[in-house]
């Protein structure tokens, strides 16, 4: 897969999935703006191992669900690496804690919304504008859209399943223009979403029962969404990719 002179834009850029999408886009040629929110360390680090690898990165601070943050982002990498971006990977999102229907309150709901569902739709549409006949989005969606999620992951199971939906309709909106969008939903990743939200024991019996008897890399995962973006899958668009080691089937 060859992204030579093609920019690219990674949400969530700096750490699990996002960094590892983020290695293998510059690796390919692109030109890549790693954004974070928060761990400023591990995007350096990533823009670190890019550079040492003869690629091209910087890094951008910006919580994108903010609409002043995504036009100060998109603003960051057109004045480092022109007008025209190629691809966009939305990994940025979380969970934020695992509550039951009885604890969740307005401002949990629209914390979780607003990191999964509305940081999308602002990235997207401040994106759009500038990419070309060719150019691809890649959503992160997740298993949990599909079944509902693990105990207490209403409200990211719901946020997620809205991307899912969000990408089926911006891909019939953008297909007349040449722009593919497409989505991952993500079974069990070791990243550190996990390490954070899930028990070591659950995280086990997760792994047993899947069909290929363990937890996915992201790795894994990365090579999937850089397919999606590649020339490669050039008529894949308003998929929503399963990728969980056959622990669900769509």
């Amino acid at each position: 897969m060859d992204f030579k002179d093609k920019v690219a834009i990674v949400t969530g850029g700096g750490r699990d999935i996002g960094r590892a999408v983020s290695l293998k886009l510059a690796a390919a040629g692109a030109k890549v703006c790693i954004n974070y929110a928060n761990d400023e360390a591990s995007a350096q680090e990533t823009r670190k191992q890019i550079q040492a690898a003869g690629g091209v990165a910087i890094v951008h601070r910006a919580d994108v669900s903010r609409s002043q943050n995504v036009a100060a982002l998109i603003a960051a990498t057109q004045a480092a690496f022109g007008e025209r971006i190629d691809v966009l990977v939305n990994v940025a999102g979380g969970m934020v804690a695992r509550k039951p229907l009885a604890d969740i309150d307005e401002a949990y709901f629209h914390k979780v919304m607003d990191l999964n569902l509305k940081s999308v739709f602002l990235m997207t549409q401040a994106v759009v504008p500038h990419m070309r006949e060719g150019a691809a989005i890649v959503n992160f969606a997740s298993l949990a859209g599909r079944d509902g999620g693990g105990p207490g992951a209403a409200i990211y199971a719901t946020s997620k399943a809205a991307v899912m939906t969000f990408t089926r309709a911006t891909a019939k909106e953008l297909g007349p223009r040449g722009i593919r969008v497409n989505s991952l939903c993500c079974g069990m990743i070791a990243t550190r979403f996990h390490d954070d939200f899930t028990k070591p024991e659950v995280r086990t019996a997760v792994a047993n029962a899947t069909p290929l008897r363990r937890e996915g890399r992201p790795e894994e995962a990365a090579d999937t969404a850089v397919y999606l973006a590649s020339d490669q899958a050039s008529f894949i668009t308003g998929a929503n990719i399963d990728v969980n080691g056959g622990v669900f089937f769509s």
